[in-house]
């Protein structure tokens, strides 16, 4: 009983990150591995440390899993943090709300820059490396218009990485509402 008391509060332990311009980077931890290895928060990096995005960040933070501190090692609070990713990301918020949600669905979320989009998304139980992306997704407030020629590029990067295209419409209450689009052939 006791062992088991012990292993909950190990994998409870928070980690302490620093934020460092664009990123966050975690302490030099067995907790911080732990991040990345359960979850795929992140990117390893070869000191030991891991490199959070400022989304990742801000999840975890909300979990209860992170304390991010800054350059001073004065603890940051979440408006503090939001404010500073925003003045980063203008698109923070929107592109948080679909990150989130997805993580709250079980899936692994990753950044998608290389193949022109904002996320790639791995099925329920695939890992980064174990396998490909199922999804791309781009992140959008619903009031935002896209034009036809936009909607087109969007649908042609999906199709030629062999990934699904979706689009995640954040509403005013910050929900999300996702639309799979897909090619046909009549």
């Amino acid at each position: 009983m006791i062992k088991e008391e012990k292993t909950q509060k190990e994998e409870k332990k928070i980690v302490k990150a620093t934020f460092a311009k664009e990123r966050v980077l975690t302490e030099n931890s067995d907790a911080a591995r732990d991040l990345y290895n359960q979850g795929r928060y992140g990117t390893l990096l070869e000191d030991g440390k891991v490199q959070l995005s400022l989304l990742e960040t801000l999840y975890l933070v909300e979990k209860n899993r992170v304390r991010v501190v800054d350059g001073r090692n004065k603890k940051t609070n979440v408006e503090k943090f939001i404010k500073k990713a925003q003045k980063v990301e203008p698109n923070f918020w929107i592109r948080y709300c679909v990150f989130k949600d997805i993580r709250n669905r079980g899936y692994i979320i990753k950044t998608a820059l290389k193949f022109g989009a904002d996320f790639r998304v791995y099925d329920r139980g695939v890992k980064p490396g174990e396998d490909h992306a199922k999804w791309i997704i781009y992140p959008v407030h619903e009031s935002s218009t896209l034009t036809w020629y936009e909607f087109a590029a969007k649908n042609r990067v999906a199709h030629s990485t062999k990934k699904r295209l979706m689009i995640g419409v954040v509403d005013e209450e910050s929900d999300v509402t996702y639309y799979e689009i897909r090619w046909m052939r009549p």
